[in-house]
């Protein structure tokens, strides 16, 4: 009996030892990615770790992990990662952000890892933002904002002012003749919180055909035209001609005229469209409001600067990191991203399942027909624009807004400036 007691033992030792070899062997198989992003709404983060919870539990041998990035410092802790060979797989990140890491080879070129089906979800005019020549698409836009303007409906229906439509939408110098009409004693036309803004200048600067930046000769030069200008001055003007923006606009932020706009103080407001979470959450409740369709100069068109996602050249697993791309921006998830957030997404098709799905069918008709005067900004794909923007522009522009400096110098300042950093 005890001869038998040697090879059951040894029986047993070699099933234990193949059991965990082939756990070993699965465990070996999972692929973990990374991902990298600055989700910061309540919301939007809930959301973010539902979509990816799901992809976990349908996708056993790709598994993914969160890795929270501030949203202040995205651009510097990316650098950071980069730089020490430590990125994410999936980098969230804006069209306007990737360019420079796109030229540094930080980022891999997705078009032979996009399909056919998931790339036609989405606009052409979008995927162009994101082309750094020769279809060299290093992210996949997501989610983008218009600037719009949103109104106190009481005092416009007071004043016999009636909305304008998708079909008849406001140009700006009828803009400015209602926001001038607006304005008394006691009230101005417009709340506009204009310490930062460049973003806003330059998008809407589209309306008129504003580039800012031109490819001549093999460089990429600064011109400020008539078609650059016209924005801009509009908006000065506004505040030291009209007088129907507040003076003080130049020190404030966006969100920091809210409560001025709430207690009709002004008539009107100009806001990111995913300022319509903030009038929900912290307007009072029987404020009546309405967000508008872009404003018209030429066109209506407005530079999309979307968020992006991206996959970091040194990752292993890139093929896995595309599939995982692709089911987190499908239309179903981008749809709950898109109204965490309350930004457009890029594929129509979430924008359809949105207006199913809310209460709030006005503002977000208004959004998501947005998607198709979004064109690409040649702004947004070069590399040294980030430190332009920050170092030149955003200053100079409120320096002019704040009438310290004429256009003619504010055009000036921003070549030189330029010519400086690129």
């Amino acid at each position: 009996m005890r001869r038998l007691l040697i090879p059951c033992a040894l029986l047993v030792l070699c099933a234990s030892l193949a059991v965990g070899a082939a756990q070993a062997g699965r465990e070996a198989e999972v692929v973990k990615l990374n991902f990298a992003t600055y989700v910061w709404q309540p919301t939007t983060v809930a959301a973010t770790k539902s979509i990816v919870e799901a992809w976990n539990k349908s996708h056993p041998g790709i598994q993914v992990s969160i890795v929270p990035v501030d949203v202040n410092s995205v651009h510097d802790k990316l650098l950071t990662n980069f730089v020490g060979g430590t990125a994410a797989d999936v980098i969230h990140d804006e069209a306007a952000d990737i360019g420079g890491f796109t030229q540094q080879g930080y980022l891999t070129n997705l078009s032979p890892l996009i399909s056919k089906r998931f790339k036609a979800s989405i606009p052409a005019s979008l995927w162009n933002t994101v082309n750094f020549g020769r279809n060299k698409i290093t992210g996949v836009p997501i989610l983008m904002q218009t600037y719009n303007v949103f109104a106190n409906m009481d005092i416009l229906k007071a004043a016999g002012i009636k909305a304008p439509t998708a079909k008849s939408p406001w140009t700006w110098t009828q803009f400015r003749s209602i926001a001038k009409r607006l304005t008394n004693s006691n009230r101005f036309g417009v709340c506009w919180g204009l310490r930062s803004p460049t973003a806003a200048i330059q998008t809407m600067a589209l309306n008129y055909g504003g580039q800012y930046f031109y490819l001549e000769g093999g460089k990429w030069n600064f011109r400020h035209g008539p078609a650059e200008q016209a924005v801009v001055k509009h908006m000065h003007d506004m505040i030291h001609v009209d007088k129907s923006v507040d003076a003080a606009a130049t020190g404030l932020s966006g969100s920091g005229v809210l409560p001025a706009f709430f207690g009709g103080r002004c008539a009107m407001t100009v806001q990111g469209n995913f300022a319509a979470q903030g009038m929900i959450l912290q307007g009072p409740r029987d404020f009546n409001w309405a967000m508008f369709p872009v404003l018209k100069g030429t066109t209506q068109n407005q530079v999309a600067n979307p968020q992006t996602l991206s996959i970091a050249q040194q990752s292993d697993h890139k093929r896995e990191a595309m599939r995982f791309i692709e089911y987190f921006a499908n239309a179903a998830n981008l749809a709950k991203l898109a109204a965490g957030d309350w930004l457009i997404p890029a594929n129509p098709a979430s924008g359809k399942l949105i207006l199913k799905s809310t209460k709030r069918t006005g503002s977000w008709r208004v959004a998501t027909s947005s998607v198709v005067h979004f064109q690409k900004g040649n702004w947004v794909t070069l590399a040294a624009y980030a430190r332009w923007k920050a170092e030149v522009a955003t200053p100079q522009f409120v320096r002019y807004l704040k009438n310290e400096i004429t256009l003619e110098e504010l055009g000036k300042v921003l070549s030189d400036g330029w010519t400086r950093v690129r």
